[in-house]
């Protein structure tokens, strides 16, 4: 197969480690493609994609806000990345460019494999209410929830989840953020900024269910920590990153991912200390 290429774009980028793991694939399957982060705004989105020409690219990966910003410059969106308004994967074809979600699927096995088994539940927590709360929202639905409260410091942006939860057949509850009732749920997806979920450390219930916080770090972050002293099951960013990155490889490549290489590659960079 000739040399393709593909990037993740986003604004800052270098710390991505997309490059990673989509590398990592390429080297298993022995593919002779390059993967690179590539600094991208909101504003040069259009003229990069009209530069991407098929059949020299392969695909995108692509962080906020680009994830929604993306979605008037495709021919083609996935029937679940326009539910959730965001499509974080771009694939070149012949047909033109379409946009995907793994993000959704992503969530949902780092979950099932934190709790080493398929994950049914009912009720659902979402701390925050960004663009990752509504692949979250979707991810908790697919799972089988039909009840989700939603934990956010702006009531208004939070109460847009609430057609989404419609759509998705979910009854959406707003709790405010200095609410003190424990996390109790089924499961429960932090979607905030690194260090903006330690303040419900105090909140970690007796019996927790399963936990997925998207922040990652060098380590567990405080609130994985906390969850795992109290019994519960836990996974944070670096397990979905690899999951939405396993579904990307997938999609770019036609090909079945090596998941245990791209795992190898993303454990060998986070145990490496760093500055």
């Amino acid at each position: 197969m000739a040399p393709r290429r593909a990037a993740v774009l986003g604004s800052p980028i270098s710390h991505s480690r997309s490059p990673l793991l989509h590398r990592a694939a390429y080297a298993a399957l022995g593919l002779d493609w390059t993967y690179d982060a590539i600094d991208v705004t909101t504003e040069a989105l259009p003229g990069f994609l009209d530069a991407c020409v098929w059949p020299e690219w392969a695909g995108l990966s692509l962080t906020m806000p680009l994830k929604t910003d993306v979605l008037p410059f495709l021919d083609e969106v996935s029937e679940l990345a326009a539910v959730v308004r965001a499509a974080n994967t771009v694939v070149f074809s012949e047909n033109g460019r379409s946009g995907h979600n793994t993000d959704v699927a992503g969530m949902q096995r780092a979950l099932s494999e934190a709790q080493g088994s398929d994950v049914a539940l009912r009720r659902g927590i979402i701390i925050g209410s960004g663009a990752t709360a509504r692949s979250a929202m979707a991810a908790l639905a697919g799972l089988g929830a039909d009840d989700i409260a939603v934990i956010a410091r702006n009531p208004d942006r939070a109460a847009e989840l609430a057609p989404l939860g419609a759509d998705l057949g979910v009854a959406v509850t707003l709790w405010p953020w200095d609410d003190v009732r424990p996390l109790d749920a089924d499961a429960v997806i932090a979607t905030v900024p690194p260090g903006a979920a330690d303040m419900f450390l105090s909140r970690v219930p007796e019996a927790p269910g399963v936990l997925l916080d998207v922040a990652y770090g060098s380590g567990m972050t405080p609130l994985t920590s906390a969850w795992s002293r109290a019994g519960g099951a836990s996974s944070d960013g670096l397990d979905l990153l690899l999951w939405q990155a396993v579904d990307q490889v997938r999609l770019m490549t036609g090909a079945e991912p090596p998941v245990a290489a791209m795992r190898a590659a993303l454990q060998a960079e986070t145990r490496t200390p760093g500055p």
